[in-house]
Protein backbone atom coordinates (compact mmCIF):
# COMPACT_ATOMS: atom_id res chain seq x y z
CA UNK A 1 0.00 0.00 0.00
CA UNK A 2 1.28 3.45 -0.85
CA UNK A 3 1.30 6.11 1.82
CA UNK A 4 0.98 9.14 -0.47
CA UNK A 5 -2.47 8.50 -1.99
CA UNK A 6 -5.75 7.24 -0.53
CA UNK A 7 -9.49 6.98 -1.10
CA UNK A 8 -9.32 6.56 -4.86
CA UNK A 9 -12.68 6.48 -6.61
CA UNK A 10 -13.33 6.16 -10.31
CA UNK A 11 -16.25 7.24 -12.47
CA UNK A 12 -16.26 6.09 -16.08
CA UNK A 13 -17.35 9.03 -18.24
CA UNK A 14 -17.02 7.40 -21.67
CA UNK A 15 -16.56 3.71 -22.41
CA UNK A 16 -16.09 3.52 -26.17
CA UNK A 17 -13.09 2.57 -28.28
CA UNK A 18 -11.04 3.53 -25.23
CA UNK A 19 -12.12 4.65 -21.76
CA UNK A 20 -12.22 8.18 -20.33
CA UNK A 21 -12.62 8.29 -16.54
CA UNK A 22 -12.69 10.74 -13.66
CA UNK A 23 -10.65 9.87 -10.57
CA UNK A 24 -11.12 11.45 -7.15
CA UNK A 25 -8.50 10.84 -4.48
CA UNK A 26 -6.57 12.36 -1.62
CA UNK A 27 -2.89 13.09 -2.11
CA UNK A 28 -0.43 13.66 0.72
CA UNK A 29 1.44 16.94 0.29
CA UNK A 30 5.09 17.31 1.22
CA UNK A 31 4.08 18.94 4.53
CA UNK A 32 2.04 15.83 5.46
CA UNK A 33 -1.41 17.35 4.90
CA UNK A 34 -3.96 15.66 2.64
CA UNK A 35 -5.48 17.38 -0.39
CA UNK A 36 -8.51 16.13 -2.32
CA UNK A 37 -8.02 16.15 -6.10
CA UNK A 38 -10.09 15.21 -9.12
CA UNK A 39 -8.48 14.35 -12.45
CA UNK A 40 -9.73 13.03 -15.77
CA UNK A 41 -7.66 10.28 -17.39
CA UNK A 42 -7.84 8.92 -20.91
CA UNK A 43 -7.25 5.19 -20.35
CA UNK A 44 -5.69 4.41 -23.69
CA UNK A 45 -3.45 1.46 -22.81
CA UNK A 46 0.04 0.67 -24.04
CA UNK A 47 1.39 0.91 -27.57
CA UNK A 48 4.49 0.01 -29.60
CA UNK A 49 6.47 1.86 -32.24
CA UNK A 50 9.54 1.05 -34.31
CA UNK A 51 11.93 2.91 -36.54
CA UNK A 52 13.02 0.65 -39.37
CA UNK A 53 16.37 1.51 -40.88
CA UNK A 54 18.26 0.06 -43.80
CA UNK A 55 21.91 -0.37 -42.73
CA UNK A 56 23.07 -0.42 -46.37
CA UNK A 57 21.46 2.86 -47.44
CA UNK A 58 20.86 4.76 -44.16
CA UNK A 59 17.22 5.11 -45.21
CA UNK A 60 14.34 4.85 -42.75
CA UNK A 61 10.80 3.61 -43.35
CA UNK A 62 8.04 5.95 -42.27
CA UNK A 63 4.31 6.02 -42.90
CA UNK A 64 1.84 8.74 -43.80
CA UNK A 65 -1.81 8.48 -42.85
CA UNK A 66 -4.80 10.64 -41.96
CA UNK A 67 -5.04 11.58 -38.28
CA UNK A 68 -8.23 13.41 -37.28
CA UNK A 69 -6.77 15.17 -34.20
CA UNK A 70 -4.04 16.69 -36.41
CA UNK A 71 -6.72 18.08 -38.71
CA UNK A 72 -8.76 19.39 -35.77
CA UNK A 73 -5.81 21.42 -34.44
CA UNK A 74 -5.02 22.86 -37.87
CA UNK A 75 -1.91 20.80 -38.66
CA UNK A 76 -1.25 18.66 -41.73
CA UNK A 77 -3.87 15.92 -41.34
CA UNK A 78 -1.67 13.38 -43.13
CA UNK A 79 0.86 12.67 -40.42
CA UNK A 80 4.32 11.30 -41.22
CA UNK A 81 5.22 8.87 -38.46
CA UNK A 82 7.00 5.69 -37.46
CA UNK A 83 4.83 2.57 -37.68
CA UNK A 84 2.97 1.92 -34.44
CA UNK A 85 0.05 0.09 -32.91
CA UNK A 86 -1.87 -0.53 -29.71
CA UNK A 87 -0.82 -3.54 -27.65
CA UNK A 88 -4.31 -4.58 -26.52
CA UNK A 89 -2.71 -7.19 -24.25
CA UNK A 90 -0.41 -8.66 -26.91
CA UNK A 91 3.32 -9.31 -26.58
CA UNK A 92 5.12 -6.09 -27.65
CA UNK A 93 7.55 -7.82 -30.05
CA UNK A 94 4.84 -9.86 -31.76
CA UNK A 95 2.49 -6.87 -32.01
CA UNK A 96 5.25 -4.70 -33.49
CA UNK A 97 6.16 -7.33 -36.08
CA UNK A 98 2.50 -7.59 -37.10
CA UNK A 99 2.11 -3.80 -37.32
CA UNK A 100 5.31 -3.47 -39.39
CA UNK A 101 4.11 -6.06 -41.87
CA UNK A 102 0.60 -4.60 -42.10
CA UNK A 103 1.72 -0.98 -42.40
CA UNK A 104 5.02 -1.17 -44.33
CA UNK A 105 4.91 -4.57 -46.02
CA UNK A 106 8.23 -5.63 -44.47
CA UNK A 107 8.77 -8.74 -42.35
CA UNK A 108 11.36 -7.88 -39.73
CA UNK A 109 13.08 -10.47 -37.58
CA UNK A 110 15.56 -8.32 -35.66
CA UNK A 111 14.37 -5.50 -33.41
CA UNK A 112 16.00 -3.93 -30.37
CA UNK A 113 13.91 -2.55 -27.53
CA UNK A 114 15.11 0.96 -26.69
CA UNK A 115 12.90 2.26 -23.88
CA UNK A 116 9.34 2.59 -22.59
CA UNK A 117 8.08 6.18 -22.38
CA UNK A 118 4.91 7.92 -21.29
CA UNK A 119 4.05 10.87 -23.52
CA UNK A 120 1.41 12.82 -21.61
CA UNK A 121 1.43 11.77 -17.94
CA UNK A 122 -0.92 14.55 -16.82
CA UNK A 123 -3.96 12.94 -18.40
CA UNK A 124 -3.18 9.84 -20.47
CA UNK A 125 -2.08 6.43 -19.14
CA UNK A 126 -0.44 5.31 -22.40
CA UNK A 127 3.07 3.88 -22.24
CA UNK A 128 4.81 3.47 -25.60
CA UNK A 129 7.42 0.74 -26.09
CA UNK A 130 10.08 1.99 -28.55
CA UNK A 131 12.04 -0.29 -30.89
CA UNK A 132 14.55 0.10 -33.68
CA UNK A 133 14.81 -2.54 -36.37
CA UNK A 134 16.60 -3.23 -39.61
CA UNK A 135 15.12 -3.92 -43.02
CA UNK A 136 16.46 -4.77 -46.45
CA UNK A 137 14.72 -4.85 -49.81
CA UNK A 138 14.59 -8.66 -49.57
CA UNK A 139 12.42 -8.39 -46.41
CA UNK A 140 9.43 -7.01 -48.36
CA UNK A 141 6.48 -9.43 -48.25
CA UNK A 142 3.66 -7.12 -49.39
CA UNK A 143 2.87 -3.54 -50.35
CA UNK A 144 1.81 -2.69 -46.79
CA UNK A 145 -0.73 0.09 -46.50
CA UNK A 146 -2.56 -1.07 -43.40
CA UNK A 147 -5.73 -3.05 -42.82
CA UNK A 148 -8.64 -1.75 -44.90
CA UNK A 149 -11.24 -3.23 -42.50
CA UNK A 150 -9.69 -1.08 -39.73
CA UNK A 151 -10.03 2.06 -41.85
CA UNK A 152 -6.32 2.26 -42.61
CA UNK A 153 -4.99 3.76 -45.84
CA UNK A 154 -1.27 4.10 -45.16
CA UNK A 155 1.38 5.40 -47.53
CA UNK A 156 4.87 3.93 -47.04
CA UNK A 157 7.78 6.38 -47.29
CA UNK A 158 11.42 5.39 -47.65
CA UNK A 159 13.43 8.46 -46.63
CA UNK A 160 17.17 9.07 -46.20
CA UNK A 161 17.85 9.68 -42.50
CA UNK A 162 19.31 13.14 -43.09
CA UNK A 163 16.18 14.14 -45.03
CA UNK A 164 13.96 12.83 -42.23
CA UNK A 165 15.93 14.84 -39.67
CA UNK A 166 15.55 17.94 -41.86
CA UNK A 167 11.79 17.27 -42.03
CA UNK A 168 11.70 17.69 -38.25
CA UNK A 169 13.20 21.19 -38.51
CA UNK A 170 10.77 22.18 -41.29
CA UNK A 171 7.76 20.88 -39.36
CA UNK A 172 6.91 18.17 -41.87
CA UNK A 173 7.52 15.57 -39.16
CA UNK A 174 5.91 16.66 -35.90
CA UNK A 175 4.87 13.37 -34.31
CA UNK A 176 6.61 13.03 -30.93
CA UNK A 177 7.36 9.30 -31.07
CA UNK A 178 8.85 9.68 -34.54
CA UNK A 179 11.01 12.65 -33.54
CA UNK A 180 12.28 10.69 -30.53
CA UNK A 181 13.17 7.66 -32.66
CA UNK A 182 14.85 9.67 -35.42
CA UNK A 183 16.90 11.74 -33.00
CA UNK A 184 17.88 8.63 -31.03
CA UNK A 185 19.05 6.94 -34.23
CA UNK A 186 20.97 10.06 -35.31
CA UNK A 187 22.77 10.16 -31.95
CA UNK A 188 23.80 6.51 -32.31
CA UNK A 189 25.34 6.87 -35.80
Amino acid sequence: MTDFIRHISKTVLVDGWKRFSEFTYELRNRDGSWQKQTREVYERGSAVTCLLRNPNTDNVLLTRQFRLPCHLIGRDAFLIEAPAGMLDGADPVERMRLELEEETGFSVSKMTRLFDLISSPGGVDETVVYYVGEYRASDRVSDGGGVVDEGEDIEVLEVPLDDALHMITTGEIYDAKTVILLQHYALQR
